[in-house]
Parts: C-alpha cells; structure tokens; sequence
C-alpha cells in the first residue's frame, strides 16, 4: 500500500460507542432508534455499493450525470491548485470525476468512519494522482475533527468541500442548518460547497428506491442487526425483523424501520429490551427537498447560492455554494 499521511481521532473505540447508541436508542421513551451512521462496516458499504446499481436507485446514476455536465463549469469557479475536504468519501468513486475535472488540485483529505474502505481508497488515489497529497482521515465526522493543517485558514489555496450523495437529507432539518455552519466554519469567505441534495418526486418513485424488487436495501438495512449479532453477546434472532421504508408525506421524507414480527425479549451484553409485535427501531430518515428550501438552508448556514444544476426529471440537484 502506498504511504499515507494517515490522521486519526482520538476516540473511544467503535464497539464502545455503538454499544452506547444501540443502549439509548432501545431505551428511549417511544420510538426505539438506530443512529444510520454504523450501516457502514465493511459489509454495509459493500450492500450500498450494489444499491446505488440497482435500477431503482436513480440517486448516484442521476448525481454522476449531472457532475458529468458541471463540473466544467465548477473548475472555472474553483480555479487551480485547490485543496478539497470530503466528508463521508467511501469508496471514492465520484471524487474522481471532480480531481479530473480540476486544474491540479493540491491536497485532498477524505474524512470516513470505516477505516479499511478509506485507507484503501485513499492508497488507490494516491497511485493514480502522484501530483495530489492526500490526507486521510479516519473519524466519524459528526464529532469534532482536528484537520490536517493543509486545510487550515492560511492556506492561500482556495478551499472546497464535496458532499455528494444527499447525505444531507439524512439529517434532521435544524442538524441540516447546524452541519452546513460547522462546513462553513472550515472556510474562508469564497471558499466553496459542492453538494449533492435529493429533490421531492412522486412517493411511489421515492419509495420504490428504498424497497428495491432485488432486496438489497432490506439487507443492508437488516446489516444493523447482523452487526450487533456478530459484535455483541447477544440473542437477537434476524428471522423475527424485517426492513419497512414508508414516505411521510407530511415531513417529506423516507423513513427506514427495522420491524419486529413478534413480541419479544433482547438480550444484548447483560441489558434487556422488550419488543412488541409490530415495534420498529427507527435507522434512518432521508428528506427530500425543494430547490427553493435547499437554498433556503444554505442561505442559513452562511452560504450563496452560487449555481444549481438538476437532472431533466429534477430528480437530483448538485448546488455549487459560495462562503459569505
């Protein structure tokens, strides 16, 4: 493998920490919950990955389409020797498309919580850029991320941060506002934003996405508890859960439920839960937005709305967002 300057956080080890949330989000009042950031070990990236090639997933088809057309014209805004941040880089297929599209950027810095796709992503770019630095990071980049100093405010080199994917929309609205201020807080006025956002569509092609007819959604959805299964001392049985995505029209979004078909005893590390039939632990939303609430966010957390560019169907946005 190629050296890296590789960064990583200091933090409580992994196991700890999802042991902690799987504790809180089964003990809460109500709804039980999964945070949607552990789909991602090794096996759950892989499932995403043959998600985003099922035929009903048309986020990542649509986005690298859209990409294909503007970052021409994003390379112009950005200019040359840039340095770039990526938040939640995986496997680093679209960031390839915008190295190329730039004029010999300088340093990229993907920021991943599973340490061995980012590590071998980031050996692979390393290979084929020579001329690019690249800092990977391994941390959950919802906690604070000390970042490598190539990214700090003296660099004279302009700053970018790419955010494909609509990760966006799997934050709650209020969160939405509070990330894209911490992004902007990394940046020097015009500095950049470049940000993938799903749009609002019919409900039966939204939901469609997140039940594809092949199953790999429900897989990677039920992944969560073949995690705890494989991590944990633990009786969950997988046979009595199955995967539900259900569009709530009235907060325009995908909510992804793990379903509990009996009722039930958990036992996990000592600690006892008890499901009724029927019970769902929450794991993800996935908001939809309008072009014009999107821009309204932006505009809340510090940024112009420089460009906006959509697919034909407007199924998909990537919006180019200058710091203020």
């Amino acid at each position: 493998m190629t050296d890296l300057n590789i960064h990583r956080q200091t933090q409580v080890n992994q196991d700890d920490l999802f042991l902690q949330d799987i504790f809180a989000g089964w003990s809460a009042v109500g709804q039980k919950t999964l945070p949607c950031k552990y789909f991602y070990d090794e096996k759950g990236s892989q499932l995403f990955d043959q998600i985003c090639q099922t035929p009903e997933y048309y986020h990542t088809r649509t986005e690298l389409a859209i990409l294909a057309r503007a970052l021409p014209e994003v390379a112009q805004y950005i200019g040359p020797h840039a340095d770039i941040l990526e938040f939640g880089s995986g496997a680093g297929i679209k960031i390839r498309k915008l190295i190329d599209a730039l004029s010999s950027p300088r340093t990229y810095i993907p920021i991943d919580i599973s340490e061995e796709i980012l590590l071998a992503s980031s050996a692979q770019l390393a290979q084929q850029y020579p001329e690019l630095a690249v800092f990977p990071v391994v941390a959950d980049y919802l906690s604070p991320i000390q970042l490598p100093e190539q990214f700090s405010h003296q660099s004279e080199h302009k700053k970018l941060v790419f955010f494909p994917g609509s990760t966006i929309s799997n934050f709650e609205p209020q969160a939405a506002i509070h990330f894209i201020k911490h992004i902007r807080a990394l940046l020097g006025e015009g500095d950049a934003l470049l940000i993938g956002v799903d749009l609002v569509k019919p409900a039966e092609r939204i939901l469609a996405a997140y039940n594809d007819a092949q199953g790999v959604t429900a897989a990677f959805n039920m992944n969560l508890l073949q995690r705890i299964q494989n991590t944990y001392q633990t009786d969950l049985d997988l046979d009595t859960f199955c995967h539900r995505a259900i569009y709530n029209v009235e907060r325009s979004r995908i909510e992804m439920h793990l379903i509990s078909t009996v009722q039930q005893d958990i036992q996990i590390e000592g600690r006892r839960f008890a499901f009724a039939e029927q019970e769902s632990i929450h794991t993800e939303n996935s908001y939809k937005y309008s072009l014009e609430s999107f821009q309204l966010l932006a505009r809340n957390g510090g940024f112009d709305c420089t460009h906006c560019y959509t697919d034909a169907q407007q199924l998909f946005s990537v919006h180019y967002l200058t710091a203020n």
